[in-house]
């Protein structure tokens, strides 16, 4: 039995000598890289979220607004300014996070930056009543992600933004023409109203100008519906990106949105000379003509 015992006692104690893998600490690193991945992913994940919501109300707050290439009134401004804020906040919040390799390898931040494209394309729109230049909206991220540097937007997040700032601007045409009984115009500009974006490398030109630009006349928001569609048509994106799939979604939805503005244009144009003379729609029957036309 003492034996045993003894035994026992030397295998345990052998055991506890034996040098460990020379695997394990190159697991622990790993272990350690999966976790500052997941809780990176996480940030990002949370701050997309915060983002595209703040966006959401700003835009809630801009489709009150019933005046196109005019400052924004003082409420809006005031009411907004708290999105704007928490927007900032977020980008700074992982702008170190998203920087060389990572800026591709977490794409969930493109929620994100897509929603704050529609809400800065839309505000810019309703300010000047032109369309914002690639270049002009990346130094508004880059002046809001800090000192970790710029977050990247995208040459695909830029004109998904602008693909989904077509049916702010279809929401904004028919609520003015359902309140005031005509579609919002703004003054006459000579100044070209859809300027050229230009992708990251300077080599890739995103071209959504026209001839239709240089009309120095008031221009309608149809007017620039139709412009934008026009342009928006034109783009030649390859069959194998997966950014295909997406235009080709939106592609869809912005003709449904010009068409639904023709219409309730068309309603109110032919439809209101047959009634007396001050007659104005009421906020049901422009909804009727939104549902009509789809």
């Amino acid at each position: 039995m003492g034996q045993k015992r003894t035994r026992d006692g030397a295998m345990a104690e052998a055991k506890q000598e034996q040098p460990s893998s020379p695997y394990v600490p190159m697991f622990e690193n790993f272990r350690i890289e999966l976790d500052e991945h997941h809780d990176r992913r996480e940030r990002i994940i949370k701050a997309s979220r915060d983002i595209t919501a703040s966006s959401k109300k700003i835009i809630f707050t801009l489709q009150r607004i019933r005046n196109v290439g005019v400052s924004l009134p003082e409420f809006a401004v005031k009411n907004n300014a708290q999105y704007w804020k928490t927007i900032e906040t977020q980008y700074k919040a992982v702008s170190a996070d998203l920087r060389g390799i990572n800026a591709y390898r977490y794409r969930q931040i493109t929620w994100g930056n897509q929603e704050f494209m529609e809400s800065l394309c839309f505000q810019h729109y309703l300010e000047t009543q032109t369309l914002i230049s690639y270049d002009e909206a990346k130094m508004h991220i880059a002046s809001m992600s800090g000192e970790a540097g710029p977050v990247l937007l995208t040459p695909e997040d830029y004109i998904l933004g602008i693909f989904d700032m077509i049916g702010e601007l279809m929401r904004f045409s028919i609520t003015s023409m359902a309140t005031n009984g005509t579609l919002p115009t703004g003054k006459p500009n000579k100044n070209k109203r859809f300027k050229q974006a230009v992708s990251e490398d300077q080599d890739e030109k995103i071209d959504i100008d026209s001839p239709l630009s240089e009309d120095v006349e008031s221009r309608s928001v149809l007017d620039d519906l139709r412009e934008l569609r026009l342009c928006l048509e034109m783009l030649d994106v390859p069959r194998t990106s997966k950014f295909y799939d997406d235009v080709e979604k939106k592609m869809g939805v912005m003709r449904e949105c010009v068409d639904k503005v023709e219409k309730a244009l068309y309603s109110l144009t032919v439809r209101g000379k047959e009634r007396p003379k001050g007659w104005n729609p009421d906020v049901k029957e422009g909804e009727k003509d939104t549902v009509e036309s789809r």
